[in-house]
């Protein structure tokens, strides 16, 4: 990769376009459709709504397997025909999916033995979804007959443009005896014998010694960390390789030029996204967020827990870690439509804030936007998740505003599908020291003695700094990253060597990165050597790939390079004031009311220069941030987790001025941008509030979401953008041919 001197936008070879498998030459736009769950016929009244709307996907079938098998080796498979025959006959694509994460009862009452445990001898109910062991050799027969019988039948039909096998794995693990074994199994395979594992995993504590494989204790109620981490581990790897055997048998039938993809909810414990999804042609996932207030700029509350997003920079945040799973576009396979969850939760956007959310998404890489669903359910446990048309049936102010979108992907889709988004700042994001501090959580949650969500909540304080500064990040992984991670099919980042990698990514950081090996640890130094702003966060370089905690003086291995370390950490019961060091000779800025929160590390400069001191009598005689010259670059020390103002503090000084370069913006408006193989640049102004705003345009830019000739779609440089309240507009500096 290189960077162009005048905007220091990346500038992308072909091959950065990778992952775009639909031909479609714009955004996809459309819903999730299921004509047999209509209370009554109406397939063509729904299909002419959807192409008034602009629809071109819909997705179909992935969750009524009992009504493709309504009895063992029974098979119904033409009820969908009419569906696609009439999305084709009005130029609508189709995602057709696998039935397998929502089983027939039949196939619950035949083989009983199949049903999920939640523990060991605990078994799931039946009743919801995924409820069954999905590496059971009779659940594993049957779903591949119902895949096969699915996409032979419909394969060469025209409207399906590619496949959606499964949806939302790694909901829950499994703990069934037949997974156990084969975890044992794996655990020989991967050490040998039992006293390796006894060395590695330290089990000489609370005299955990195992004589045999036999002795190794069940997973339920585990203290052990270093059994936890193989275990979350290897239900990550089981995840995967089901959702690629899948992927394979759909391949084998369904042959060139249809995608296939899988709808990834990227919080379920069971996920590893990036090697999940180097099974995929490209990336899919699902958005929900809070919408209303939840949506407005500027926006102090906490971050949310769950799979429900709380403010525009965690949808932001969100969709960057869909980039980063193949490093390339995306597909968004369900978004808010209106209100989402069960019966009280009722909160459906304000006008305009569809529009904003879906070219969010977009701006940060999505090639479809899908919503869930098209018409409110009028039965089940989703009735009052509400779709594009309400239980009437009849289209009202949701369906108005997507028909809007929808004219406005028609009219500039082609033109920023072309661009890839830029960055400002990269961040590594490691699914791996995840898993391992959820059981070694440096945090508590409320009634828990350790807060499994502790590595996210550690990141999010980075990124939503980095947003809050009007900054792009770009979340790298260790598969593409680190050799000594590299796992089937993933991708490395072109320049991934560290030299390279400081010249095309000139701030890294790295909040959190618990479980790395030494060679990871001194690829780090070798890119701040190399000339990068290496910044490490707490609990960065501290384990090693079992979570063991290192012998070394911390930050391992990247002491010397930092100038600072530590052998003390507290943690907070309050926020702690911070003001800048007396010795800051760096230009670091300190916003009002930044402030340290959650942690200290005891950081003790060496040759590191203090940045940000706390306001303690005891603390005090630690800095909060230090930062240093290594080699050609810097390493910058964050020794807490900081408050959103001491976070946007950090990457001001990190960037002081931001890629897309559209400056005076007032708190709610934010510009993301993107930039296209000829050197063309897309920008997306939001407004986020109630307030009209002005936004001055720094370069002429096409209005491309405006009608009218070419030059009455211009706005001049320096010449006022107006965004009316919840508005969006989007701009591009050249539109290509």
């Amino acid at each position: 990769m290189s960077t162009d001197a005048s905007s220091g936008a990346e500038v992308r070879p072909d091959s950065a376009r990778r992952g775009s498998a639909d031909p479609f030459d714009g955004i996809r736009f459309g819903a999730a459709y299921y004509a047999e769950y209509q209370p009554s016929p109406r397939l063509d009244v729904d299909l002419d709504l959807m192409a008034e709307a602009g629809f071109t996907v819909i997705r179909v079938g992935e969750s009524v397997w009992s009504t493709w098998e309504p009895e063992n080796g029974v098979f119904d498979l033409d009820w969908l025909q009419p569906v696609l025959d009439g999305a084709h006959a009005r130029g609508i694509g189709v995602i057709l999916g696998t039935p397998t994460y929502a089983l027939p009862m039949w196939l619950a009452r035949q083989y009983p033995e199949i049903a999920l445990d939640t523990a060991t001898g605990v078994t799931k109910h039946w009743g919801s979804r995924q409820e069954m062991d999905f590496t059971h050799p009779a659940f594993l027969f049957h779903a591949e007959r119902i895949i096969r019988k699915v996409v032979q039948r419909y394969r060469d039909h025209p409207a399906v443009i590619g496949y959606q096998v499964d949806n939302e794995p790694g909901l829950t693990l499994l703990y069934n005896r037949g997974v156990f074994e084969r975890f044992v199994d794996h655990l020989r395979g991967l050490y040998g014998d039992v006293e390796t594992l006894n060395r590695e995993w330290g089990l000489v504590y609370w005299s955990h010694r195992l004589s045999t494989w036999a002795d190794l204790w069940k997973p339920d109620g585990n203290f052990q960390p270093q059994y936890d981490l193989a275990w979350r581990r290897f239900q990550a790897g089981l995840v995967t390789e089901y959702i690629g055997w899948q992927a394979d048998i759909v391949r084998e039938l369904a042959g060139p030029g249809r995608f296939v993809t899988t709808c990834i909810s990227y919080d379920q414990p069971g996920i590893e996204d990036v090697d999940l999804s180097a099974h995929l042609d490209i990336a899919a996932g699902n958005a929900y967020y809070e919408m209303q207030d939840s949506l407005a700029l500027p926006f102090t509350e906490p971050r949310s827990e769950g799979w429900i997003l709380k403010g525009t920079w965690a949808l932001y945040h969100l969709a960057d870690l869909m980039y980063s799973s193949k490093q390339a576009p995306f597909l968004i396979t369900e978004t808010n439509a209106s209100s989402i969850g069960h019966a009280s939760l009722n909160f459906s956007p304000y006008d305009g804030q569809w529009r904003q959310a879906a070219w969010a998404l977009v701006s940060r890489g999505a090639e479809m936007i899908e919503y869930w669903h098209w018409h409110t359910l009028h039965f089940g446990t989703e009735t009052y998740w509400g779709g594009v048309l309400p239980h009437s049936q009849v289209p009202g102010r949701t369906y108005r505003e997507l028909a809007t979108l929808g004219a406005e992907f028609a009219a500039a889709g082609a033109v920023v599908r072309r661009s890839r988004p830029d960055y400002d700042v990269a961040v590594l994001y490691d699914s791996d020291s995840k898993f391992a501090l959820s059981s070694q959580a440096p945090f508590m949650a409320p009634g828990l003695w350790l807060d499994p969500d502790s590595y996210r909540k550690i990141m999010a304080a980075f990124v939503r700094g980095a947003f809050d500064a009007g900054l792009q990040t770009r979340l790298v992984r260790p598969q593409q990253l680190f050799p000594t991670r590299a796992t089937e099919g993933v991708e490395a980042i072109e320049g991934a060597d560290a030299r390279a990698f400081a010249a095309a990514y000139p701030v890294l950081i790295v909040p959190a990165f618990f479980t790395a090996a030494d060679a990871e640890l001194d690829w780090l130094d070798d890119y701040a050597r190399a000339g990068g702003h290496l910044v490490l966060g707490p609990r960065s370089a501290y384990a090693d790939r079992e979570g063991r905690a290192r012998t070394e003086v911390q930050p391992a291995r990247l002491n010397e390079a930092s100038g600072a370390w530590y052998e003390e950490f507290a943690n907070l019961t309050a926020p702690l004031d911070v003001v800048e060091a007396a010795s800051n000779a760096d230009d670091f800025l300190l916003r009002p009311g930044s402030a340290a929160t959650e942690w200290i590390d005891g950081l003790t400069p060496t040759t590191a220069d203090s940045l940000v001191d706390y306001v303690h009598p005891h603390f005090g005689q630690w800095p909060a941030i230090t930062t240093r010259e290594h080699g050609a670059g810097n390493v910058t020390m964050v020794g807490t987790v900081p408050n959103q103002e001491l976070a946007r503090s950090l990457a001001e000084w990190l960037v002081p001025t931001p890629t897309a370069g559209w400056t005076d913006l007032a708190p709610s408006v934010t510009v993301t941008s993107s930039t296209a193989d000829d050197g063309s640049r897309v920008f997306f102004v939001h407004n986020w509030s109630w307030m009209p705003v002005s936004v001055p345009a720094p370069v002429d830019v096409i209005d491309l979401l405006a009608s009218g000739s070419t030059e009455q779609q211009r706005v001049r440089a320096q010449r006022s953008v107006e965004l009316g309240p919840w508005d969006v507009r989007v701009f591009s500096t050249g539109v290509s041919a």
